[in-house]
């Protein structure tokens, strides 16, 4: 509650905060239509002065006539014509406006498109939370529009993570929707797709995808996704092992990708160049590649698992010119590149393949240290570096130990249990119960409740103390204290561990449940939200479903 309150002061604030460049609006455009001032937005995107006056007219004329749908569409004209920071101020102005309609569908698009600001920052993990709460709100609507649009989103998020199976049925679903409704959004997830399959190594199909992606531009008349065509295409040529041409195709793609502001493609097209040039074996020239990649890491903190490389290949470079200071330096970096990939990618730490763990980094800073005391007993600044690394691995070292044991002893704990529910139920008879309640009274709740378990209806969704007593035919001061008495729990916490307990027994004793996704099972254990049931199984075991999972598998295996 207090989280929420603080997010809407957050809003109420930049609402008022957001500073729109003051212009003398003619009276001519007062009378104007959204449609016409919308089209002159987008008319004068060269000239900044003219698009501010049309940009502040659309935004007024909807205050003026206290039109929320629109105050929100004026907020977001101003958060697409912006950049940096100004962009979140404008969606917390969306957001805000978007409250006080009470309209769900404006309220969910409004954080949807907050989520997409981030996601273009780089910032998944603040993303992926406004995509979830767009979500919320999105999908108690018709809107099927949003609903893919919140779909598409949390596809990238799932690419992101890894999970391209995941990511690659939510992006077919889209690309049958959008294929019909939006041009733009259709291109967009035929190249989504084309990058999942070669993340997975399916070059070919990834290929054949980019191919259709050009066609269907042409078709279209819109070619705004071509370059980014090209710019893949050119990826998947050098896993084919075609690097001149690999080369090629990057190095066409990529003034447009910059002119668009993308760094995170930016920099993977001069990654892939800098490989293309490695494998052609002109190091040289490759390096200065690999260096653009790390300026990207220095200034944005932009790395994911495949960039990780760059910097080993950088050490291998410096080793073999015999500059250790040189080598040190991008083992900082691969190091700090390690912490970034284990925090934003929890999931993926144990799949990632390294070249440069943290065991062989422990040994090539001994190396190191050893080298540069014999070259320079002085040198106080690289000593004082390699003391820090030696302690900061070894802290990592000793945290993923105690997790990996503290979540063994977790799994071991949920696997010595019978698979029964796990309930915790006081041995007090209903006459020394100590309640302010008559003994039928409790009785009778105490009955109900034993058959509200056997028959399992604590699997339907949206119990509530009030819809509970009222279905005892109760009132919720009796069940909460008979619950909390005879249970040992709080009503929602007693509601969700059945909920729990249900689900950990079908896991157990059924494989194929284990191949359901955490919304699946969500749904099947009868939680409202992926992130209810993810929050309330965390809560009652210590580990994420896909842990128990992972692990339940390997004891069959």
């Amino acid at each position: 509650m207090i989280n929420k309150s603080i997010t809407f002061l957050c809003c109420f604030l930049s609402h008022f905060l957001c500073a729109e460049p003051a212009y003398i609006i003619p009276d001519s455009l007062k009378t104007k239509d959204y449609e016409y001032l919308f089209d002159r937005i987008e008319d004068h995107h060269e000239n900044i002065t003219l698009q501010s006056i049309y940009l502040e007219a659309f935004l007024n004329k909807a205050k003026s006539e206290e039109y929320w749908e629109e105050i929100v569409n004026g907020y977001k004209n101003y958060l697409h014509y912006s950049s940096g920071d100004l962009k979140l101020t404008y969606a917390d102005s969306m957001i805000y406006t978007a409250n006080k309609s009470k309209d769900e569908s404006l309220i969910g698009s409004a954080y949807l498109s907050k989520g997409i600001v981030y996601y273009g920052q780089k910032n998944h993990i603040q993303a992926l939370d406004n995509y979830l709460i767009a979500n919320g709100y999105i999908s108690k609507t018709s809107d099927d529009y949003q609903k893919y649009k919140v779909q598409y989103s949390i596809a990238h998020i799932k690419y992101y993570l890894g999970f391209y199976g995941e990511a690659i049925a939510l992006f077919e679903g889209c690309l049958k929707y959008f294929k019909n409704t939006n041009t733009r959004a259709y291109l967009n997830t035929i190249h989504s797709l084309a990058l999942c399959h070669n993340r997975v190594g399916d070059f070919g199909f990834s290929s054949d995808m980019n191919q259709l992606g050009l066609t269907e531009g042409k078709k279209l008349s819109n070619n705004t996704m071509e370059h980014y065509f090209t710019h893949l295409e050119g990826i998947n040529h050098y896993f084919k092992g075609n690097y001149a041409s690999s080369i090629e195709k990057i190095t066409y793609s990529l003034p447009f990708i910059a002119d668009n502001k993308d760094f995170a493609n930016l920099t993977v097209g001069n990654f892939y160049i800098g490989k293309s040039y490695w494998a052609l074996n002109k190091p040289e020239i490759a390096i200065t590649y690999f260096e653009k990649v790390e300026k990207t890491f220095d200034t944005k903190d932009y790395i994911r698992p495949d960039l990780r490389e760059n910097f080993e290949m950088l050490i291998n470079y410096y080793k073999s010119k015999d500059d250790p200071k040189a080598k040190l330096k991008y083992v900082y970096k691969l190091l700090k590149a390690d912490s970034i990939l284990n925090t934003n990618y929890k999931y993926l730490s144990g799949k990632i393949y390294k070249e440069y763990d943290t065991i062989e980094l422990h040994k090539e800073k001994e190396t190191i240290q050893k080298l540069l005391e014999k070259r320079s007993r002085n040198d106080i600044i690289f000593i004082s570096t390699i003391v820090f690394l030696f302690v900061v691995v070894l802290y990592i070292m000793y945290r993923y130990l105690e997790n990996k044991k503290r979540y063994k002893l977790k799994f071991g704990e949920l696997m010595a249990k019978n698979g029964k529910s796990q309930s915790v139920r006081q041995a007090k008879t209903i006459g020394k119960s100590h309640l302010d309640i008559s003994p039928d009274a409790v009785g009778s709740v105490l009955k109900q409740l034993e058959k509200f378990e056997k028959d399992k209806k604590f699997l339907e969704k949206d119990w509530t103390l009030v819809k509970l007593s009222a279905a005892f035919n109760s009132n919720t001061k009796y069940l909460s204290k008979i619950v909390y008495h005879y249970r040992g729990k709080k009503f929602v916490e007693y509601i969700n561990d059945l909920k729990i307990d249900h689900i950990i027994g079908l896991l157990k004793n059924d494989r194929i449940f284990r191949n359901y996704t955490n919304k699946a099972l969500g749904e099947e254990s009868g939680f409202s939200s992926t992130q209810r049931f993810t929050n309330a199984f965390i809560s009652r075991t210590g580990i994420s479903p896909s842990y128990f999972i992972q692990e339940l598998n390997k004891q069959v295996d």
